[in-house]
């Protein structure tokens, strides 16, 4: 069962989101441009835990319901799907990513994510994705097909993260890393392992909060130079979360994505609700230029993330209901993942998480809109060049995640 609180400004409520004691599945939900938003996964109570990044629309009607001009299906899920997703950033998707693989690391277990992952591909008239035609794997942190146990809001991330690689990039196998739990520990070893496996692309959709032990975290399980991995900046305004921080990594921050009558028939703006700031324990990497914060920032690129235009996700498992809209930046982090896997494989030895940095014309540029009070800087602000909710921008195309 849920529980509500009345909230106004998600940006502004970072502490006392992480603070909230939710139930199993659901934590509290919020209100934001309209709809009412429900956190899939509850909010960390101890250090070294993590959530997930996924919120839920459970009422109110999205801008982006019935976005989509090609559904097969007579009944018509709300939220952007496939055409939009690839319209809006410029997408090579009919044409890229065959043999790639794009990781997807989340805690605990959902039974019916290939099933749903089969509904939400059909929908919209993708190429099936299973584990029989050699698309679709599933396993254990260590490898093995041992699952955890399951999680009813684990299972609605799991869902979004493969509906949202599906959507960019339907070429590319998909590999599912479910953690025993959702401690950096084990979400890091599902790291380590869909590496090992051969996976170029690893999403993460979570994030907790910062601590001296991230440095520890960061050598052990998030350098892997050649190897692009991303990591959802949080859902909780202005603020910075771990593992976003990392310096290995892409954080992905958020925007409010709608359409727009202009050259590309679509903009983007800061979502309030997107993490970013200037981390606390973790080094500026070397191809971070801004001024204002001495070490890492956070973020380095976003895509769509409000749930007020939010995306269509397909998931049925516990209190999942079937068609739904989700936003959060969960939703952002598998698209630039799968961006990157569209963009070709990184070369031995680079890290992808520079390779925006050196293409920043590649990129929307995302100049307004705030996710907090920082007295008015870059660090919670959209501007003309990079800011810390958005990074350096939006996808156009994937020339700026090549090396």
């Amino acid at each position: 069962m849920r529980r509500t609180v009345s909230l106004t400004a998600v940006a502004t409520l970072a502490t006392a989101a992480l603070a909230l004691a939710a139930p199993a599945g659901q934590a509290a939900a919020t209100s934001s441009h309209g709809v009412t938003v429900a956190h899939a996964c509850g909010a960390p109570t101890k250090k070294d835990q993590m959530a997930c990044n996924a919120l839920q629309v459970t009422s109110g009607t999205p801008m982006s319901a019935h976005a989509e001009s090609d559904l097969t299906a007579a009944a018509t899920p709300s939220g952007y799907g496939p055409v939009s997703l690839q319209a809006a950033y410029n997408l090579p998707s009919a044409s890229g990513g065959s043999g790639q693989t794009v990781a997807i690391v989340d805690a605990y277990d959902d039974p019916s994510a290939e099933s749903d992952l089969a509904v939400y591909r059909s929908q919209y008239g993708l190429s099936a994705c299973t584990t029989a035609n050699g698309c679709f794997k599933k396993v254990a942190q260590n490898g093995g097909t041992k699952y955890p146990r399951g999680n009813s809001g684990w299972a609605e991330e799991i869902s979004l993260d493969l509906d949202m690689v599906s959507a960019a990039c339907p070429n590319c196998k998909i590999l599912l890393v479910e953690a025993s739990s959702p401690s950096m520990t084990n979400l890091g070893t599902a790291v380590n392992t869909a590496v090992s496996l051969g996976a170029k692309f690893v999403s993460n959709s979570y994030g907790g909060s910062e601590s001296s032990s991230d440095a520890t975290y960061d050598s052990s399980y998030f350098n892997h130079p050649g190897v692009a991995i991303t990591v959802s900046s949080g859902d909780n305004g202005y603020g910075v979360e771990y593992p976003a921080a990392s310096k290995y990594v892409t954080a992905v921050g958020g925007t409010s994505l709608k359409t727009a009558s202009d050259a590309r028939g679509w903009t983007d703006t800061v979502w309030n609700g997107a993490g970013s700031g200037c981390s606390t324990y973790d080094a500026k990497p070397t191809w971070q230029k801004d001024s204002g914060c001495a070490n890492r920032t956070v973020a380095d690129v976003s895509a769509v993330a409000d749930p007020n235009t939010g995306v269509a996700v397909y998931d049925t498992y516990g209190q999942g209901t079937g068609w739904m809209v989700f936003g959060g930046t969960s939703a952002s982090s598998p698209l630039i993942a799968a961006t990157y896997a569209l963009a070709g494989t990184p070369s031995a030895g680079s890290y992808p998480a520079s390779f925006p940095y050196a293409h920043t014309s590649s990129l929307n540029d995302v100049t307004s809109g705030s996710n907090g009070s920082c007295g008015g800087s870059y660090l919670c602000t959209g501007t003309t060049g990079y800011d810390g909710p958005s990074g350096l921008g939006t996808p156009n195309g994937t020339a700026a995640f090549t090396g």
